[in-house]
């Protein structure tokens, strides 16, 4: 008998220390997945910066020496992206016949909307550049973890605020005027002509989005970035619709520049974020689209818009989708937005504001709580299907 539990002892303990064994390899198989998944990510950043998926996909297949005269990319560099953008999978090759000619590269017609088409709405490749944005501001981050005061969001450079127009940019161009539908009053508003004001609008292709969906509306794009801003404008004079948008530069938290926000709504012209001196009307709309979450004061924020809709005028609120409490071994959106909020969200707001910082997972109590705080008496969440976003109409 004591022979038989011996070896069963010895067993269980193989067994368990077999387990552990393979706990710890998959963790560390995964760790340097992900080092293999964040390189690639900046090779494809490379692919955008110098618009090399979109020369193959103009030109067809093209060999390492044409390629690199047709970019004006150092020709070792060139075959080196070619080879590890086949080695990756993301370009197919020609491999040379009988007569021994240059291997010729090919972009797969069916990575083209992922890679070089802009408002496709699986375009995701500028994820790659907010990865660079993440990665050229980590140095400033590590500085900071034991202080605490923040990086500012202009640390994160072009790449990131580049990045995040272009990641949401199609969603912008394809869904907008149908999020806005989910609130047929505002949309009827909107129709025969109301104001919108666009708060935290980036680089402003959801402004131009509303332009597009609701052209007889007057619009504002709202931003405390002011290179976002900048380049807005810029967008808007190429989209053809600077007539109809004005862009103001300023903190969202401030009751001066909403109200100025409203009278620019009123005038039609923004330039400033003082007083103008004209009556701010109101807007009709207010949209927050995946910014609530890095403002400084949100609740201050809340209820300047309060303030200034008009009668019917509502919130329209898209924020991250995510659990309602914390969990560990969250899903891997999740996962992707807590570690966006340690390395940008979080330091980012911590630099605007010392009032709070939420960081990226805003939570749907979280923000309930901040609208009952701001002075709204109702929150619904809205039917609109989306992977990463929840709507909100406030109002």
């Amino acid at each position: 008998m004591s022979e038989t539990l011996t070896t069963t002892t010895t067993e269980v303990v193989a067994s368990d220390e077999e387990r552990a064994a393979e706990q710890v390899g998959a963790l560390a198989e995964q760790i340097v997945g992900m080092l293999g998944s964040a390189t690639e990510l900046l090779t494809i950043e490379l692919g955008r910066r110098f618009g090399l998926y979109r020369t193959l996909h103009e030109s067809g297949p093209m060999t390492a020496t044409a390629f690199a005269e047709a970019t004006r990319v150092a020709p070792r560099y060139a075959r080196e992206w070619l080879e590890q953008q086949a080695a990756a999978g993301y370009l197919t090759v020609v491999e040379p016949g009988v007569f021994g000619h240059e291997r010729r590269f090919v972009l797969p017609d069916l990575h083209v909307p992922v890679l070089v088409d802009e408002t496709h709405p699986a375009h995701v490749a500028p994820a790659a550049s907010l990865f660079a944005g993440v990665a050229l501001a980590f140095p400033e981050l590590v500085a900071d973890y034991r202080r605490g005061r923040g990086v500012a969001f202009d640390e994160y450079g072009a790449e990131l605020r580049g990045g995040l127009g272009s990641l949401n940019r199609p969603g912008f161009t394809h869904e907008l005027r149908n999020w806005v539908d989910a609130m047929p009053d505002r949309a009827a508003a909107l129709d025969a002509g109301g104001a919108v004001l666009d708060a935290g609008c980036g680089v402003g292709w959801s402004t131009i989005a509303l332009a597009h969906a609701f052209p007889n509306a007057r619009i504002v794009g709202l931003d405390l970035d002011e290179a976002s801003i900048i380049e807005a404008r810029r967008n808007a004079r190429d989209a053809g619709v600077a007539d109809r948008i004005s862009f103001l530069h300023g903190n969202a938290g401030d009751k001066a520049t909403v109200r100025a926000a409203a009278a620019a709504a009123s005038t039609g012209t923004a330039e400033t974020t003082g007083e103008t001196g004209v009556e701010a009307s109101g807007f009709d709309l207010v949209t927050v689209f995946e910014a609530l979450h890095d403002m400084g004061r949100p609740v201050d924020a809340l209820a300047w818009f309060r303030a200034l809709l008009r009668t019917g005028g509502a919130l329209l609120v898209a924020d991250e989708r995510v659990a309602d409490a914390f969990h560990a071994g969250a899903e891997p959106v999740e996962r992707m937005l807590y570690a966006m909020s340690v390395l940008h969200c979080l330091p980012a707001t911590t630099a605007e504001s010392g009032d709070l910082a939420n960081g990226t997972v805003l939570r749907a109590p979280t923000l309930r709580r901040w609208a009952a705080e701001a002075g709204f008496g109702r929150v619904d969440v809205l039917d609109i299907e989306n992977p990463f976003w929840r709507f909100y109409r406030i109002g």
